[in-house]
């Protein structure tokens, strides 16, 4: 197998070939990979091919495709928080921004399998950012809970509620909170700042934390949970606590 697919709702990917070692990242259905070597009938080492990222995986959780289905980039997404598909009569609820390979007519088609797809899809190429559409995405995501490595609704790090979001924008991001700061745009200050806009968070010069800007005077981040605290040109002010808890070190723009 040199390529495959994501056939789950959510996979996770592990830093070592271990159901109990930490999980640092998840991959979404749909979403495809590049096998890099396999260790016994279970595992294999995979590079995601949206962002590079590497990490081990169970083979249960991935079908081979071919290098065309691979490496196409996706068009249509799930819009949805939980959207439900089906294939022969069994139905699956994906998350927001699982990828919809071969989509048409209402259906996900790929590895000659169709799927009937039963919620709002979303054309990344047809729907520019904006931040209207923005704030449109992000909202549904309030209280989910943080998870490290997370990337879905029902368990989210930082660096993934920004990935996920950005991707149905149609801006594909690495997965990390300090690569995300070395792409898109620098903005010079938060009085220049534009919604939608990256801000970016450190300890000791080290980049540790992301969000996306709501307007000059808010964020929405994942921080113990999706939520949406005031920010200053120093950092991130926790909304019912009223203590610092993020300093400010860069803005970057997209978009």
């Amino acid at each position: 197998m040199k390529y495959a697919i994501v056939n789950v709702p959510v996979a996770a990917l592990r830093r070592k070939p271990r159901h109990h070692k930490e999980m640092v990242n998840q991959l979404l259905f749909g979403e495809t990979v590049q096998v890099l070597k396999t260790k016994g009938d279970a595992w294999v080492k995979v590079k995601s091919l949206h962002d590079d990222y590497e990490g081990w995986m169970t083979l249960s959780l991935l079908e081979e495709t071919d290098e065309i289905t691979a490496l196409h980039k996706p068009v249509f997404v799930t819009a949805g928080l939980l959207t439900r598909i089906s294939h022969e009569g069994q139905g699956i609820h994906i998350p927001a921004g699982s990828s919809l390979p071969g989509f048409a007519e209402g259906k996900c088609n790929f590895n000659k399998k169709s799927f009937a797809v039963e919620g709002a899809v979303l054309n990344r190429m047809e729907h520019p950012a904006s931040a209207v559409l923005i704030d449109k995405l992000v909202q549904p995501w309030l209280n989910a809970p943080y998870l490290w490595g997370g990337r879905t609704p029902l368990g989210v790090d930082c660096s993934g509620f920004v990935q996920v979001n950005f991707k149905l924008l149609g801006i594909d991001l690495p997965r990390d909170a300090w690569q995300q700061a070395q792409g898109g745009e620098p903005v010079e200050s938060l009085s220049e700042a534009q919604p939608g806009d990256l801000v970016f968070f450190d300890d000791k010069e080290e980049i540790v934390h992301v969000g996306i800007l709501l307007n000059k005077e808010t964020v929405i981040h994942a921080s113990g949970k999706v939520r949406i605290d005031p920010i200053d040109k120093k950092g991130i002010t926790h909304a019912q606590t009223g203590k610092r808890t993020y300093r400010l070190k860069a803005i970057r723009r997209y978009w």
